[in-house]
């Protein structure tokens, strides 16, 4: 039992660090404002889907996960 309870510890402070950088993210650079990026306002309703920003995180992580996978071998 001490081992999830110190699971559960690590797992919400990664969650807490990640949230905390994307947060820092967003306000610092045009993540989610980017051209591409769909945004259709209505009368009391408004929908967001950020593609060109998913498309570059994506492609990133990708590179992220390449790199580290070549070089952990």
């Amino acid at each position: 039992m001490i081992q999830i309870s110190r699971i559960l510890i690590v797992l919400g402070l990664i969650l807490i660090i990640v949230g905390f950088s994307i947060y820092l993210i967003g306000r610092f650079t045009p993540l989610g404002r980017l051209p591409g990026d769909i945004v259709i306002k209505r009368e009391r309703f408004v929908f967001y889907f950020p593609l060109t920003t998913c498309l570059l995180i994506s492609a990133t992580l990708t590179l992220i996960f390449l790199l580290i996978s070549k070089f952990w071998k």
